[in-house]
Order: structure tokens, then sequence, then C-alpha cells
């Protein structure tokens, strides 16, 4: 690594300040903060800003509903989003907002470049205006069929299954989201920004590396059809009045990137910093962005256009991640799987999620599944029982026996093996490959806690003499621990401080991983982090329906508050309910699971289907022997799940709220194995 720290940017994308921040948007902002407190930890001088999206036609609603004033608006929202955002251990040098007077510089000049360039240009067009609310409709406010694709209720903007963009007036069977009313067509002269002519530019810096392959493939077939973009709306409106043209205001797309423009410029006037030094062209700055998937286009198209209109730096790169799924579905407001983060925090550390999201990071734009049940096993299984494990068996035989480090390893091997994986789990967060380092850091600490076993410590206490070999032994298991605590810190800063103080030495830096702690004092081992229970998580999805009941009765308009729910409608049409295919099956034989306090194994007989291994929650309910012989209903084509147990081809009906209280569904005797339900 040079000596010259590198001078590194980052954002995370703005959220909206119309609402609190959810799971889905943790992801984001873990993900970024992990990469910037690795490259702090390594010594870069990495500056991570953000701020609230403070303008749009959705705060000034959300404002009058609330009766007060937006500015009233974004003032709580964002006070909320920071609470959030620090409860999680997500760190910003700077967090602002977007309705501030160094976005409304900026995006003036932003403006006022590519206007001088010949880049902004005004188009007479026919635009949506809602009848009853009297006023023209942004993007986001009229929905309607896709014009593509055909799927029904998306946005005026792009559609959220195919990926296509378009205008409002071309969706089919528009309707305002607003009001409920079919909106009109009326004439109006807008801004455009002249993106076709930056065809060739953006080709190439869409193959240039900046963006992952998966992202640049989609952009490709949008810049096959590029279009002037739209970057005016007309009042009423929240945001910045453009200059020179009365009554008509910056759209929020092109101030909300600017917006990290913004943030950073207050930073550097607090901090005595030079602005230019990162975003003037031929920086040699690194600038990243972390995104969603959701808005490449913006980021990948728009924003370097922009930028590279106005005479300024284009990103170095720009990292998109996917979706949050909870337990392979959508966010459901009824099943209490949409989660807001602070019901989260009211249940559960922060440092589990962090964890379980580094977990299975990558460097893809893939999905992301937030399996409850993996989620309780994994963060217990790997925080709890393989890493403070090592610790909590060994630090207080050290204290023990007079309180001090010893002054040799019992295992350097060990220690030494542990030290020379710092190159890789490095170079695994530098490519935001976090699962792969968080499968290295515990690989090790499983070998550590097989030398633990191996060698006894607490039997070897109990004999005359074996002191010294004793505290060898849990000096090199405390120099393990310290290693691996270092390599986790990015991910878990908390417990590392903790960790720290339990060490009683200086934070930890990345150099530290060539240095060993012999000859020190350590304090009283005290635990460090708890196990995670299912009475939380139980209780977490239940306040999450309860909280979402009180919100959706103070829901009006009802049309437009229907189907802007849509995201998480637990609705399901015909076809999807004929899709579940229910057969008969007779239990075969039926077992008990060991270590399982709520499953019975039954193996069933399907008759032509033949037999399916099926894990059922009925424990409570039933014993083994009573359950063999018995008719059942299984739904027959339900994935395979992999589970701790086994894999289970299957699952059993039942009714009942749970717990003893639960019964198996049994056709009549005259039914036979293999036989459709109907």
């Amino acid at each position: 690594m040079s000596d010259t720290p590198r001078k590194i940017l980052v954002t995370s994308a703005l959220p909206y300040a119309n609402g609190p921040i959810h799971l889905g948007h943790l992801l984001e902002y873990i993900q970024t903060d992990i990469w910037v407190r690795f490259q702090k930890l390594r010594g870069q001088m990495c500056t991570y800003v953000c701020a609230d999206d403070a303008h749009g036609t959705a705060i000034m609603l959300k404002a009058e509903e609330n009766g007060i004033t937006p500015e009233q608006q974004i003032a709580q929202v964002k006070a909320d989003h920071e609470k959030d955002f620090a409860d999680f251990q997500i760190r910003f040098d700077n967090y602002y907002s977007t309705h501030s007077p160094e976005n409304q510089a900026l995006s003036e000049m932003v403006f006022q470049r590519n206007k001088d360039a010949g880049y902004i240009i005004e188009k007479t067009i026919t635009q949506l205006y809602d009848p009853q609310k009297g006023m023209f409709l942004a993007d986001r406010f009229v929905k309607g069929t896709c014009p593509k694709c055909k799927a029904e209720d998306q946005y005026g903007d792009n559609c959220e299954v195919c990926g296509a963009t378009y205008s409002p007036a071309e969706l089919i069977e528009p309707y305002s989201a607003v009001s409920g009313a079919t909106p009109v067509e009326k004439d109006t002269t807008q801004l455009f920004f002249d993106l076709p002519k930056f065809e060739p530019l953006l080709r190439e810096w869409t193959r240039s590396g900046a963006l992952q392959e998966q992202v640049a493939n989609k952009l490709q077939e949008w810049i096959e059809d590029l279009q002037p973009w739209d970057i005016s709306r007309e009042a009423p409106y929240f945001g910045f009045e453009i200059p020179g043209y009365p009554g008509k205001y910056f759209y929020v797309w092109l101030d909300a990137p600017i917006g990290y423009m913004a943030s950073f410029k207050n930073y550097c006037d607090r901090e005595g910093l030079s602005f230019d030094d990162y975003w003037a062209e031929g920086s040699n700055a690194e600038l990243y962005h972390f995104i969603g998937k959701d808005i490449i286009n913006f980021h990948g198209l728009f924003w370097p256009a922009m930028l590279d209109g106005a005479g300024l730096r284009k990103p170095t790169a720009i990292y998109s991640h996917g979706f949050v799924t909870v337990n392979g579905a959508k966010m459901s407001k009824s099943r209490g799987t949409f989660i807001k983060a602070r019901t989260y925090l009211d249940h559960l550390s922060p440092e589990y999620l962090r964890y379980y999201f580094a977990a299975k990071l990558s460097s893809r734009v893939d999905d992301f599944d937030l399996n409850l049940e993996d989620f309780v096993q994994r963060v217990n299984s790997d925080l709890v029982g393989k890493l403070v494990n090592i610790a909590s068996r060994t630090g207080n035989f050290v204290k023990k026996f007079g309180g001090t480090l010893s002054a040799e390893l019992d295992n350097p091997l060990l220690v030494r093996e542990v030290q020379e994986a710092a190159p890789r789990i490095a170079e695994f967060y530098e490519q935001r490959e976090f699962g792969k380092a968080m499968r290295e850091i515990m690989a090790l600490a499983d070998h550590t806690n097989g030398y633990i076993a191996e060698k006894a410590p607490w039997s070897l206490a109990k004999e005359e003499g074996k002191e010294q070999e004793v505290l060898a032994i849990c000096t090199t298991a405390i120099n393990v621990f310290r290693l691996l605590v270092l390599y986790l810190k990015p991910v878990l800063p908390a417990l590392a401080e903790r960790a720290e103080a339990f060490l009683q030495i200086d934070p930890l830096r990345w150099d530290d991983a060539g240095q060993l702690l012999l000859e020190h004092d350590i304090a009283k081992f005290k635990p460090l982090l708890g196990r995670v229970e299912s009475s939380q998580i139980d209780a977490m999805l239940s306040d999450s329906k309860e909280v979402t009941a009180a919100a959706k009765a103070s829901t009006a308009p009802a049309k437009a508050s229907n189907k802007m729910d849509d995201t998480v409608d637990d609705t399901i049409s015909i076809d999807d309910f004929l899709k579940v295919k229910l057969r008969v099956a007779r239990v075969a034989k039926a077992a008990h699971v060991e270590g399982a306090d709520k499953l019975l194994q039954l193996t069933l007989d399907v008759g032509e289907l033949g037999e399916r291994n099926v894990f059922a929650g009925i424990k409570a309910k039933y014993q083994p022997e009573q359950l063999e012989g018995k008719l059942v209903v299984l739904v027959a084509n339900l994935a395979p799940r992999k589970m701790k147990f086994g894999v289970s081809e299957g699952m059993v009906l039942a009714a009942g709220p749970g717990g003893e209280d639960i019964y198996v569904l049994s056709p009549d005797n005259g039914a036979k194995p293999g036989m459709e339900v109907r």
C-alpha cells in the first residue's frame, strides 16, 4: 500500500424526506459504511457524505396532509433519519439536506454552465394535469399501465417490472396518484437537458469499468434510445425556482444528485478542505456512489452527462445493489416484514443486522433476502458461538492467573496464519466482497475454537504447576481474537470498541495486524454480545403489523392510497391461487428432530409422486405415533427449502394460531395418496 493516503469521496443515495427509514434502505447505508470504515481503518483520507432528498411534489403534498410547512416536514424527517442512522452505527462525515443554500447555488451553476454550452433546450409539450387538484402532475404522481410490457400500476417515469423509461403521457389508462382523478392533457413549455448529444461520451463511459457489468449491459439498452430529459416542473412545487424562468422549478432529480456536491461543499467550508480538489475536471481524487439498481438510469446516464456538460469530473465508479426481500418475498406490511429501522432497534441490536448484511453481500447487483430463521442461526453461530466464544473460553483464565498475557505463544503458527490472512481480507473489503471476507474470518475462528478445545485450558487449570502453559494457550487465543476483531471492525465497530476495552488497548488500526499482544494486562471478561432469541423476532414482526394497522387507519384519499401501497399489498389473483398444487399424502413415518423445539420430520407417501421429506412445526401438538398412517394435505409444488436439519420438500397444511392450538388438515379416509385436492 502506498504511503500517500488516497483521497476518496463516498456517497449513498439520498433518502427521501417524506417517510421513515426501513430495512430495505439500510442495506445500502450499511454496505457503504462498512466500505468507508475499512478505508479509514487503512489510513485513507476517506470522506462519507449524504443528505435528505428534500424536494418534490411528494414532500409538498405530505406536508399539506400533515398540516405543516414543507420546511417543517423535512426538518422533522431529517432528525428521525439521522437518529436511525446513528443508532445503526452508520457514521457520516456530513449529513445535510438538498434544501440548502449550497445546493441552490450549485444547481444554478450546473444548470447555467449546461445552458451556456447549448445543452438546455425549450420544448412545448403536452403534460398531464390533475383537474381536481389544479396542478400539473409530476411523473411519480401519475400511475397507469406500462406502454412497453403492459404491467399495471406503474409510475409515470419508469416501469418497475421491465425497467423501461417513458413519459407519463405514454402510460395506458393513467390516473392521478394524488386524487385518483383521470388526468387531462394540457400544453406547457418545459426545459430539457439534451441528453442525446452525450451519446458518444456515455457509450465510452459506461464501458470504462466505472460500472458493474450487469449495470453497463442494462444501460446499453437505454443508450439506444436516448431522449431529451425534462428538468423543469411547474408551480406549485417545493424546490428551487429556475433563474430566469418564473414559476418553473428544478425537477428533483436535477438537484438531488447535486446534493452530493452540496453536502461535501458544506463539509469543506467547515473543515477547510478544497472542494475543487474533488470535483474539478481532472481531479485525482476518487469518487464513488453506492446506489440501488432502481436508479441506475439517473446515476449512470443523466448524472455523468450533466457533470460533463458543466465541466466537472465524472464518478470513479458507481456501485449498485439489488432489492431486499424478507423470508423470500417482497416486504409485506400485513405479514409484519415491512420493518422500519426504529422498530428493529426496539427489539434487536444493530450489530446483528450489520453482520448478516455483510455475511451475504457481494459486489454483484443481486437481490438480497433477509431470511429471519437464517439470520438468527447465523448470528448466534458466527458471532456468539465462534468469535466471542474464543474470548469467553480463555479470558478469565488469564485473569485467574494474574491478569497478564504470557511472553510467549503456545501456538505461534496459528497466530501467524491469522495474521497472514490480513491482505486477503483487505482485498475482499476493497472489492466489496464482504461475504467472502466474513467466511474467511469465521473459518479462522472455527480453526481457533478447535485448537482451544484440543488444548482444554479448563482441564489444565485444575492441575498443579500448569499455570504458565494455560497462560500461553490463552495468550494464543486472545491474540487471534484481537486479530479477528480487527478484521471485523468495519462491520462491528461497537463490538470492537467493547473488545478494545476488554483487551485494554488503543483503537485498532489495520496495520496492527502485524503486531502481537504479549506481557500485557487485560480486563476481566464480560459478555460482549448476547444471542438472538426467536421471541425477539416474533415481537418485532408483531410490532411492525401494529404500526402498519395504525398507519392504514388514517390513509387518504382511498384510490390514491390503495394504488400507492401496491409494493406491500398481499392480495393475490385467482391465477396466483391456481398455481398452488395440493395433493393428498399419507404419513409413512414421523420422528422427532434432534435439536429442534418445534419440528417433526415427516416421510410422506404421495402416490405416483413418490416419497417426500417434510419438516413441520407441529411438535407442540402431536407425537410422532399420532401422525403415522394419517392422511394429510401437502403443498406439492413448493420449492425445496434447505434447513439446518435437512431439506424440506413441501408443506403440510394445518389450521390454528400455533403451538398446541394447531390442527393438521386431514381428508376423508376415502382419499388416496397422490390424489389432487380441489
